[in-house]
């Protein structure tokens, strides 16, 4: 046990607090806990508070568990969790002089945050990857289909001409802007909690600035306390990948509702399409279904992480740090999913050019340029308005689906309506007849955006070969 502590808890209460992890769960927390551990004993030595040899021994069984997956740990009884199992077996098989000493200057309760920051920090460069990802599949179909013209809705009713193009140069704007949110939520992961100890720091001469750089962090706790007891950017980071999922879940909408016979915008190839075990002329574009559905996992999983954070005391805290953190991340997955779902069928999506141009054309949407006709010869809008409108109403009480000249007011008679045309005039407020702005403006913010990925990567390669280096360093020096 401990010098105070003669016992621990029973069997069904250990399987509640610490779980009954797997194989593969067991060397996953301990793969985190033990790059920590590199880094910590170089630090450590380095700062003469371990000896080299011990630090040496030290080092070459970790990496010895580290290359065995962990396989001694794997599947034994962990009465006071993972950690003190792996620690007590560090002591058991190297001796407590030297097993005893690797966790000098340090708490689990910095050692947490820190794993959790790592962990974070991965999790959100693979989810901005992803992004990037599909900010490129949707501009890449912008730019092939720059020029399909099709009716864009308003409450779910025909409203003005633009092309499919266009509509994804949209998307892809609006989720470089979550991506913008997800880098500036990755940015509280730049100080590495480690060194921040239980609560208060560390009256040792430890080097937490050493210990950061070696895991690739930008510097050290600014202040003990708040590295231990905040667990706010995990909430940002969730918050910011709900906010992708939610754009992608309207996307998925839109193309659910154009894939149905009844619009027959879009269409999805066998493989991204699902059939009907009673129906067969069925082809449910199912998985548009899931990108919508992990937005409301994503928002679940925000509530309960907050809602499990909320009022508890600024200190360390097994409510946020343990409880509150375990929600976050099937949050995180949710979203990977449901952008790895999206990538597939927006390269799939194939629109149908002449469906489209036709439910254009049937539906009035050149109603307002007619109007805008009349404005340019000094006709009052509101009066122009209601001249088109009228001329609407009569088509429609002829049996007309679209407007031909003795539906119009004698002005406009003879008035070229050529989707194309209309589409193309549209150039002022951000319109498709201005497209190539929005979509330079959009792919600088792709650029940008990789490149941000690209620095991330580099700088972590950096670290872990300057890890490498130092370990190697203490091991060759060490002794047996």
């Amino acid at each position: 046990m401990s010098g105070r502590l003669t016992t621990t808890v029973g069997p069904r209460i250990q399987r509640i607090v610490y779980g009954e992890p797997t194989a593969a769960q067991t060397a996953a927390e301990l793969s985190l806990i033990s790059y920590v551990d590199l880094a910590h004993l170089v630090m450590l030595t380095e700062r003469g508070l371990i000896g080299r040899a011990d630090a040496a021994v030290l080092l070459r069984h970790i990496l010895g568990l580290r290359a065995s997956g962990f396989a001694p740990l794997c599947g034994i009884a962990t009465p006071r969790g993972l950690y003190l199992a792996y620690e007590q077996h560090l002591a058991v098989a190297l001796g407590a002089d030297i097993g005893g000493r690797l966790h000098t200057g340090r708490s689990r309760n910095d050692l947490k945050a820190t794993t959790t920051a790592i962990q974070l920090r991965e999790t959100a460069a693979d989810l901005v990857a992803d992004l990037v990802r599909l900010q490129a599949v949707l501009l890449c179909r912008a730019r092939a289909h720059h020029d399909v013209v099709m009716p864009i809705h308003t409450h779910h009713q025909a409203a003005l001409p633009v092309t499919y193009g266009y509509y994804l140069t949209g998307v892809a704007l609006a989720l470089g802007r979550d991506l913008t949110a997800l880098r500036q939520a990755s940015d509280g992961l730049r100080r590495c909690p480690l060194g921040a100890g239980a609560v208060a720091g560390s009256d040792l001469p430890i080097d937490p600035a050493r210990t950061a750089a070696l895991l690739g962090f930008d510097a050290p706790p600014l202040h003990a306390l708040d590295a231990v007891a905040s667990r706010d950017v995990a909430l940002r980071l969730l918050s910011a990948a709900t906010g992708a999922a939610l754009t992608i879940s309207r996307l998925g909408a839109d193309l659910q509702l154009w894939s149905t016979a009844e619009f027959g915008f879009v269409t999805f190839p066998d493989r991204l399409v699902g059939g009907s075990s009673a129906m067969p002329q069925k082809r449910n574009a199912f998985l548009l279904e899931h990108v919508k559905a992990k937005a409301g996992a994503a928002i679940g999983a925000w509530t309960a992480a907050s809602s499990t954070m909320r009022s508890t005391p600024f200190t360390n805290s097994i409510e946020v740090g343990s409880e509150a953190v375990a929600a976050v991340w099937p949050g995180l997955r949710a979203v990977a999913d449901g952008v790895a779902l999206c990538q597939a069928l927006v390269s799939g999506a194939r629109p149908v050019p002449a469906r489209m141009l036709a439910r254009a054309e049937d539906g009035f949407v050149g109603a307002t340029a007619l109007a805008n006709r009349l404005v340019g010869d000094g006709v009052p809008f509101r009066t122009a308005h209601g001249m088109v409108g009228a001329a609407v109403r009569g088509a429609v009480a002829r049996g007309h689906d679209r407007l031909h000249d003795e539906d119009l007011p004698e002005q406009l008679r003879g008035t070229e309506l050529s989707m194309a045309a209309l589409v193309d005039r549209q150039r002022a407020g951000g319109g498709p007849g201005d497209r190539d702005a929005s979509f330079d403006a959009a792919y600088r913010d792709l650029a940008a955006h990789s490149a941000w990925c690209r620095a991330g990567r580099d700088r972590s390669a950096a670290a872990r070969r300057a890890l490498d280096t130092a370990v190697r360093e203490v091991t060759a020096g060490g002794g047996a």
